[in-house]
C-alpha cells in the first residue's frame, strides 16, 4: 500500500469509528440527556467496572445497503468487562438507531454475546429498549425466513445468570430476553409488551395507554414479570450489579461468600416481634432483619403476590434464598400467584446453588372461585413438584402455624432437609377453632364450655412437640435461637462432595 493509500485507510478507519460511536447523532443524544435518560454506551459504562468494556461488533451495520450508513453498530452494543471484578457480558440496545429494532445482523450480535458468555462462564446482562422487529427487514416470506437461523434462540438452560432491565419501550426481542432473564428490573415510565400500543390498538380496535398495556405497575403487581422497579437508569443498573453479587458467575461454581455481619435487629427481639395471638398480624420483614446479615436482604417481586415474600440474603456471609409467608397480606395464605412466585424463586435458587430458607406462618391455601377458574389445583401441584425437585439445601422454620395441604408447599412432609418449629408453633389440618366449629359442629356461642374443652384438646394435638416426637420435624427451637439454628443447619447441609452445589434439576424450567 502506498503512503497515500495508507493514510486514506487510517482516515477511513477513524471516520467509521467516530460514526459508530456517535450512535443516532448529537440531536437524539442531547434529547435523551435532557430527559435524564442514559444512552446505550453510558449504560454500559456504569454497568462495568471503571466504565471499561471490550466491544464486539462496533462496525456492524444493517445488511441492507440503503441502511448501512444510518445503522451504527446496528442499534445494539455488545460489550464484555468486569462487574465487581468478575467477568460479564452485556447487550445494550441503542434506541437512537432505528429504534434498536431487531434485524439479522444485530440478532447475530446477541447470539454471539450469549455464546461467549456461556462458553466462558459469564453472567449476561440485557439493557432493554427496542421498538421491536425492523420493518421492512422482517416483512414478507424472505424476511421471516432470514430470522429463522437460530432454532435455540430462546432456550434457557441457565448455564450462567441473566439479568434484564426495561429502560424504555421494550417490544419484540427486548421483551423476550427480559422475560428469559433470572432478574428483571424496570424503570418507571418504561413499557414492556408483546407489541407497541399503536400495533395493539390496531389489532384490538381500541385506543390503549402504554402504561396500562405494559407499565411498571402492571408488571410489578399483576403479571409478576418484573422483580423490582426504580426511578432512574442508574438505579436499575445498580440493582443488576447487586443481584449478580449473590450469584455465581456460572453454574459450575458455588455463590460467592462475603464477610459475615450480624443482623440489623437483635435476634432476641423475635419473641416480641411475633405476637402469640395467631389472629394478630406482624411485619415479617422485621423477622427477616433479625435472621439475615445486616443490609443483605434483596426483595424480589415485592408487589406481586405480597402474601409471600421472596428475596436473596446472606447468613454469615453465605448467599441464601428467603421465602416467607407475610401475615400483613391475606394473613399469609397461599394463593395462585403466591404458588407462581414460589416456583420462579425455587427455579432461581436451584439453578444457581442458593440454599432455600422458608419462614412459615400460613393459614392454608386461599380458596375461592377466582383461584379455581385459574386452575389453582394444578398450580399447587406445580409448586409442590418444583419444591420436591429442588436439590439445594432446604431449611424450614414454622413461627406460629402451618395448616392444611399448604403444609407441604411450605416445606413440611419431608420437603425440607430440616424442618423446625418454634416452641409456640402448631401444625394441623386446619385452625383448631375452625375444626371444632365446622368439623365437630360445636357452636362457640351456644356451647362455650364444650367448645373450649374441644379446642384445648385440638390445640394440644397440634403442639410442635407432637410432630417432633414423630421425627417429622428435626427440631423445636425458641424464637431467639432462629438465626443461630439456621446458620448451624446451613453449615451441615452445605458440606460434602458437591461443594455446596445442587444438581440443578430445575435449570430448564421456564418460569416468567
Amino acid at each position: 500500500m502506498s503512503p497515500g493509500n495508507e493514510q486514506m485507510g487510517i482516515m477511513d478507519y477513524e471516520e467509521r469509528r467516530a460514526r459508530a460511536l456517535a450512535m443516532g447523532g448529537p440531536a437524539k443524544l442531547a434529547a435523551r440527556k435532557a430527559a435524564g435518560i442514559l444512552n446505550a454506551r453510558e449504560r454500559l459504562a456504569i454497568l462495568f467496572d471503571d466504565g471499561k468494556f471490550h466491544e464486539a461488533g462496533l462496525f456492524a451495520t444493517s445488511e441492507r445497503p440503503e441502511h448501512a450508513d444510518k445503522t451504527p453498530a446496528d442499534g445494539k452494543v455488545v460489550g464484555f468487562g468486569t462487574i465487581d471484578g468478575r467477568a460479564a457480558a452485556a447487550v445494550s440496545n441503542d434506541l437512537t438507531v432505528m429504534g434498536a429494532s431487531s434485524s439479522t445482523v444485530n440478532g447475530r450480535k446477541i447470539a454471539y454475546a450469549k455464546s461467549i458468555a456461556t462458553r466462558n462462564g459469564m453472567p449476561l446482562v440485557f439493557l432493554g429498549e427496542s421498538s421491536g422487529g425492523r420493518i421492512p427487514d422482517n416483512m414478507g416470506a424472505r424476511g421471516m425466513g432470514a430470522s429463522a437461523w437460530d432454532p435455540h434462540q430462546y432456550v434457557r438452560e441457565r448455564d450462567t445468570p441473566w439479568a434484564g432491565a426495561v429502560l424504555g419501550p421494550c417490544f419484540g426481542s427486548s421483551a423476550w430476553y427480559t422475560c428469559l432473564s433470572d432478574f428483571a428490573v424496570m424503570r418507571k415510565g418504561a413499557t414492556l409488551a408483546v407489541a407497541s400500543p399503536k400495533v395493539t390498538s390496531q389489532a384490538i380496535g381500541q385506543d390503549i395507554d402504554a402504561q396500562e398495556l405494559g407499565g411498571w405497575e402492571m408488571h410489578a403487581q399483576h403479571s409478576g414479570l418484573v422483580d423490582q422497579f426504580v426511578d432512574t437508569d442508574e438505579e436499575a443498573i445498580e440493582a443488576i450489579r447487586r443481584f449478580l453479587s449473590y450469584m455465581p458467575s456460572h453454574a459450575g461454581e458455588a455463590p460467592p461468600l462475603s464477610a459475615a455481619k450480624r443482623p440489623a435487629t437483635d435476634p432476641a427481639r423475635l419473641d416480641e416481634l411475633v405476637p402469640l395471638d395467631r389472629a394478630k398480624v406482624y411485619n415479617m420483614y422485621k423477622v427477616i432483619d433479625a435472621v439475615v446479615d445486616d443490609g443483605s436482604f434483596f426483595d424480589l417481586k415485592k408487589r406481586f403476590a405480597p402474601s409471600l415474600i421472596t428475596g436473596l440474603a446472606r447468613i454469615d456471609g453465605k448467599p441464601v434464598g428467603i421465602m416467607a409467608n407475610n401475615p400483613m397480606h391475606k394473613a399469609g395464605a397461599v394463593d395462585y400467584d403466591a404458588c407462581d412466585k414460589a416456583i420462579s424463586f425455587l427455579v432461581l435458587c436451584d439453578s444457581f446453588h442458593l440454599p432455600v430458607i422458608q419462614l412459615v406462618d400460613q393459614p392454608g391455601f386461599l380458596v375461592g372461585l377466582q383461584g379455581e377458574r385459574r386452575g389453582m389445583p394444578g398450580k399447587i401441584m406445580s409448586n409442590i413438584q418444583a419444591l420436591q425437585m429442588t436439590t439445594v439445601p432446604k431449611i424450614s422454620v414454622v413461627l406460629r402455624k402451618t395448616y392444611g395441604a399448604a403444609f407441604v408447599n411450605m416445606g413440611g412432609g419431608r420437603n425440607s432437609d430440616e424442618f423446625a418449629l418454634w416452641d409456640r408453633a402448631e401444625a394441623s389440618f386446619m385452625d383448631p377453632g375452625i375444626a371444632v366449629s365446622i368439623a365437630l359442629g360445636v357452636d362457640p356461642k351456644k356451647e362455650p364450655q364444650r367448645f373450649a374443652e374441644l379446642r384445648e384438646k385440638l390445640d394440644a394435638d397440634s403442639s410442635p412437640f407432637e410432630i417432633a416426637g414423630m421425627f417429622s420435624a428435626q427440631a423445636v427451637i425458641r424464637p431467639h435461637e432462629t438465626r443461630d439454628y439456621l446458620a448451624s443447619a446451613l453449615a451441615v447441609h452445605s458440606r460434602g462432595a458437591t461443594g455446596g452445589k445442587g444438581e440443578r434439576r430445575l435449570a430448564n424450567w421456564p418460569y416468567r
